[in-house]
């Protein structure tokens, strides 16, 4: 495994995060044994950073992840989760609301500490209520020895890139913004960096877009690029190789990310996605895929309100 600096925490991370949504069995219903094992592998192949969230399952997420951690060194792990977020369309960045949060979360983890905790999406609440509130409230709670390092993460790159001028933040966290269809966290990636603020990548398969399963129903991808990643899709077919695995070495491979985060409750899948993350993926069958996907490269999708975008 290759670890990187997670910004100026002096913490080191794995290149591949684990992502642990899909404990809460957000994308179908998992077996928790299963999720727990998933744990488990990614841990004892040098993952050593994981993310969460008290929405992901409405807490599912959370407590099964609190059993698969029980028992483990704590040390050996950066736990990080979120506040703010709590299900489809309830948010909440009141500073009372994050501070409980926090408390809820520690006890369905099982831990006395965070190392990270993070502002969840945050393009959907008033990002002056981010910076002048939230942010103060979970510092706080670092000089109380509750979180070792606070960040926001949300989906529209500018958000981050806006409340992070506006204040200090230890960590950004997007998704689908640096994958095959879009380079939007790159491009804002060396400023961050220079300020010191880490940038952490997720959803390197775009939701399901960069699959050969394909994006799911509920995807807000528009038309034109769920038609182009299918045919990406069907040209890697056709050389012998799972664009899943183009997929995930392209997002994880830039050194300006701390880590890049890639969600699974199947142990066999976890294994495969850390092998697929550190084998270089053929320079020539990439430039291939970018040539189908030029036509739709970086087009977005609304999320949160739209003075934020």
């Amino acid at each position: 495994m290759e670890y990187r600096q997670l910004g100026t925490t002096g913490l080191r991370v794995s290149m591949l995060g684990y992502g642990a949504s899909p404990l809460g069995g957000v994308f179908e219903a998992i077996d928790e044994r299963d999720g727990i094992r998933t744990v488990h592998t990614a841990l004892d192949l040098g993952v050593n950073i994981i993310d969460v969230s008290p929405y992901y399952g409405r807490t599912a997420a959370e407590t099964v992840l609190g059993k698969a951690l029980r028992g483990v060194d704590r040390s050996s792990y950066v736990l990080a989760t979120k506040a703010g977020r709590y299900d489809t369309d309830t948010f909440d960045f009141s500073a009372a609301r994050v501070v409980a949060s926090v408390e809820e979360s520690l006890a369905r983890l099982g831990t006395d500490h965070l190392d990270l905790i993070q502002c969840h999406d945050i393009e959907f609440g008033d990002l002056d209520q981010i910076v002048s509130e939230t942010l103060p409230a979970l510092r706080v709670l670092q000089d109380e020895g509750k979180v070792r390092f606070v960040g926001v993460t949300g989906y529209p790159v500018a958000a981050l890139t806006r409340v992070a001028a506006a204040t200090d933040v230890d960590t950004v966290l997007s998704y689908c913004r640096y994958t095959l269809l879009d380079r939007a966290l790159l491009d804002a990636a060396p400023a961050l960096d220079a300020a010191g603020t880490a940038v952490m990548n997720a959803s390197p398969l775009g939701m399901g877009l960069l699959s050969d399963r394909g994006a799911p129903d509920w995807h807000p991808a528009p038309r034109a690029v769920r038609e182009a990643s299918a045919a990406a899709a069907r040209l890697c077919a056709d050389r012998g190789v799972d664009i899943a695995q183009v997929a995930i070495r392209f997002a994880a491979e830039p050194p300006v990310f701390a880590t890049t985060f890639v969600g699974t409750a199947d142990p066999g899948n976890m294994a495969r996605n850390v092998r697929w993350a550190l084998e270089p993926v053929d320079p020539a069958l990439i430039a291939e895929i970018e040539q189908v996907l030029a036509p739709v490269l970086g087009y977005t999708w609304p999320s949160g309100r739209t003075e934020n975008s």
